[in-house]
């Protein structure tokens, strides 16, 4: 059974920040991509694409693999979540 355990990559990705002295404005200039987008992902507004991961790949050094992994292991545990809820509530209707 897996863990339902998981931080949005964005938390990771801020840490990277702290330990890189590193800014987002920075991170955004280096990816060619808007600060907004950067912003969004560390605020978990927004997911890691594929394109995003290559370009983290390029800055950071972490492969866009660990990047797409970190963010299919969040989206899979939101969705467990969800299913829990809502078995949670038939069950509670129902009973």
């Amino acid at each position: 059974m897996t863990s339902d355990l998981s931080i949005h990559p964005g938390e990771f990705l801020a840490e990277e920040f702290q330990v890189r002295g590193m800014t987002q404005r920075e991170l955004a200039r280096q990816l060619g991509r808007p600060e907004q987008v950067v912003s969004e992902i560390v605020n978990g507004k927004k997911g890691i694409t594929a394109e995003t991961a290559l370009g983290l790949e390029s800055v950071l050094g972490a492969s866009a693999d660990f990047w797409l992994g970190l963010q299919m292991t969040y989206e899979l545990a939101k969705a467990r979540r969800r299913r829990t809820r809502s078995r949670t509530r038939r069950k509670s209707r129902s009973g």
